[in-house]
């Protein structure tokens, strides 16, 4: 039996660590609040994140980390992107020393524009590859009402990614390796900054043309950015690039989307914030990936409009007139 440490009880931290348990593991499950770990551990549902959602009796949560860290194989990083590194400076002393590090996280870090793989790498001093990536069409709630989805498992390490693969497949969640982890995590991160785009698209009243259009540009956008920075082409035709595109720009389960959507209504980026208690990674990631992709001379227009509504005060009302006047060019 695998026994593995899930860091971070928030929706998609609390679905992992079910799926695993479903898969046969033993999981330690670690939240910040004492009360969310007691109810998850007493009352089996995570209420909070997962209303509704029964958890096995194989997940059980805690608020310290090196207990639940104690003898894990695998340990699954699930906090919000730009906490990544504070968190790890206080887990790296209690973490095994050749467990698998699998990051659940779809951002790019502020100021230093690394791939989160690249972050855990330098604050734990693993080598890259211990680390492995989870990325797919994994919204969270269809998951954990067990759903049939299926997903990538990134990692260079062929043998890794295979183990982390027997390690979460079930009947409703299937699991694919990929040794590309640069395409698998930028697919990740830029699929959210083009969820914001279509969110807006979607609430300023814009149809199923404009967001195929986004989606499509979206990919093509990504894809250039991949190449750049040394990802295979094919992975951004699969799960961790279209797939993972399409679900978060298209249901309303997504985050971004629901965020980019309340900004086309005209509310504010700090109203919207205030209207919920999730993390939209795509807000801050934009401004990293749009970093990223100047550092390599890459052209990305949706990524600079989303950039320009979210923190440079332009009206959402103006981002798509801006992107359809562009100049015209070759698909």
């Amino acid at each position: 039996m695998t026994r593995a440490a899930v860091l971070g009880a928030g929706s998609w931290g609390t679905t992992f660590a079910k799926v695993l348990a479903d898969a046969g593991c033993e999981v330690a499950l670690h939240a910040r609040r004492p009360e969310l770990a007691r109810a998850i551990t007493e009352d089996a549902e995570n209420r909070d994140y997962l209303p509704g959602i029964r958890l096995p009796a194989a997940v059980r949560a805690t608020t310290d980390a090196a207990e639940a860290l104690e003898g894990a194989e695998l340990v699954v990083l699930a906090v919000p992107s730009q906490s990544l590194r504070d968190n790890l400076v206080a887990w790296t002393p209690h973490l095994p020393a050749d467990a698998t590090l699998l990051s659940l996280m779809k951002g790019i870090e502020l100021g230093t524009t690394k791939r989160m793989s690249e972050v855990i790498c330098e604050v734990t001093g693993a080598g890259r590859d211990r680390v492995a990536a989870l990325s797919g069409p994994n919204l969270a709630r269809e998951i954990a009402e067990e759903q049939p989805a299926a997903t990538v498992i990134a990692c260079s390490d062929g043998d890794r990614a295979t183990q982390v693969q027997s390690a979460c497949k079930t009947p409703y969640f299937r699991p694919y390796t990929n040794p590309d982890l640069v395409g698998c995590e930028l697919g990740g991160a830029v699929k959210n900054v083009i969820a914001l785009a279509c969110g807006v698209a979607e609430g300023l009243g814009f149809g199923d043309n404009t967001r195929a259009s986004l989606i499509t540009r979206g990919l093509a956008e990504t894809a250039r950015l991949g190449m750049a920075l040394g990802a295979e082409l094919t992975t951004f035709a699969g799960l961790a690039g279209l797939g993972d595109l399409v679900a978060t720009c298209s249901s309303p389960l997504s985050r971004n989307r629901t965020f980019g959507e309340k900004l086309g209504r005209g509310m504010t980026v700090e109203q919207v914030q205030e209207s919920t208690h999730q993390t939209a990674e795509g807000v801050k990631s934009c401004r990293s990936v749009l970093d990223l992709a100047r550092a390599h001379g890459v052209d990305v227009p949706i990524t600079e409009a989303v950039v320009r509504v979210c923190h440079d005060g332009e009206p959402a009302a103006r981002m798509v007139q801006a992107m359809m006047s562009r100049e015209a060019k070759p698909e």
